[in-house]
């Protein structure tokens, strides 16, 4: 049977996208959509051939979800979490986790409590060239890692928060390091207001566990349209692997050898040169561990060590100094 799944949340970002996912796929069912304003809410729900709720525990009531996913404006996500968290049923939610971590702690007791499956879309994890390195690090191709740098710039959103961009846009890189790399045990910060309107540019140098160094380069104040917006680089002692553009482009090349090894979408091949499809390829698997009755692939702690990543690297540039961040 296809799962059951609302969507809290009518964006024209995450919202729409949430929404025309699963009520495209043949595995679920969008019995739901939930917004705050009633004629959107509605609008949404006939784009979707669903029903529109503009009251959550009146949809949990009549629709009987099996899922339901969380893709609200991101300064508003820890209400409406912990209300579904306490319904008992189980979630999908869009990073950032939240703003706070005394939040995050209460978020993440009260679902280990009910032993809820509650998953966190660090999409980026899904990317193709993201997967392809993280296969290469597992055959040991890199050797040592001697280093690694993300850098993703682009244009703020609507959080009013000072720290926008460090924790609700540069948690992907946070949570990607580690991904790919490590725990990260210590950081050190510099930030930046170019624009007036909080920290919005930062740099970040952290240590790993492994002995590896690596940097963090995030900004508010770029720009989408360039092109090469986003780089990850992961240089080892037998060789060296760049992303371009989370999806555009792999390379790998050995140290000494002039040539690479370069993975880029083919001419038919829409769905890996697509950012939005890296989604589908987390739900895929988020959906198989659910009906299996395992853990969510990407767990809602992975919000939680992302936002105290961040929470330290504010505190490394507000008292100037190293911050553990080995908990």
């Amino acid at each position: 049977m296809p799962v059951r799944v609302a969507v809290v949340g009518t964006g024209d970002w995450w919202g729409r996208q949430h929404a025309e996912l699963f009520a495209g796929r043949a595995d679920t069912s969008l019995v739901a959509v939930v917004g705050r304003d009633p004629a959107r809410t509605a609008a949404r729900a006939t784009e979707f051939g669903t029903v529109g709720y503009v009251d959550l525990d009146e949809m949990l009531d009549r629709a009987r979800p099996d899922l339901v996913t969380v893709c609200l404006p991101n300064e508003r996500h820890y209400e409406p979490t912990l209300r579904l968290i306490r319904a008992g049923v189980p979630l999908l939610l869009e990073k950032p986790l939240v703003f706070a971590l005394p939040e995050a702690d209460t978020l993440i007791a009260e679902a280990a409590r009910r032993d809820l499956f509650v998953g966190i879309n660090f999409n980026h994890r899904y990317a193709k060239p993201v997967r392809l390195a993280a296969e290469a690090i597992d055959r040991g191709d890199l050797g040592r890692l001697a280093f690694a740098t993300w850098r993703f710039g682009g244009e703020p959103g609507t959080s009013s928060h000072p720290h926008a961009n460090l924790i609700e846009t540069q948690c992907h890189g946070l949570d990607l390091l580690e991904h790919l790399c490590g725990p990260i045990e210590s950081v050190m910060a510099q930030l930046a207001d170019p624009s007036g309107h909080g920290w919005s540019t930062l740099v970040v140098a952290v240590r790993f566990g492994n002995g590896a160094v690596g940097s963090l380069v995030g900004s508010y104040d770029s720009s989408y349209a360039y092109q090469d917006t986003h780089r990850v680089e992961l240089n080892g002692t037998a060789g060296r692997i760049l992303i371009d553009d989370t999806v555009r482009r792999y390379s790998f090349q050995r140290a000494a050898d002039e040539t690479a090894h370069v993975w880029q979408a083919g001419y038919f091949n829409d769905t890996d040169r697509s950012f939005h499809a890296t989604f589908d390829r987390h739900v895929d698997e988020l959906l198989a561990a659910l009906r299996a009755g395992g853990p969510p692939p990407v767990p809602v702690s992975a919000g939680r060590r992302a936002l105290l990543l961040a929470e330290a690297v504010i505190r490394s540039y507000e008292t100037g100094t190293r911050v553990a961040t080995v908990e």
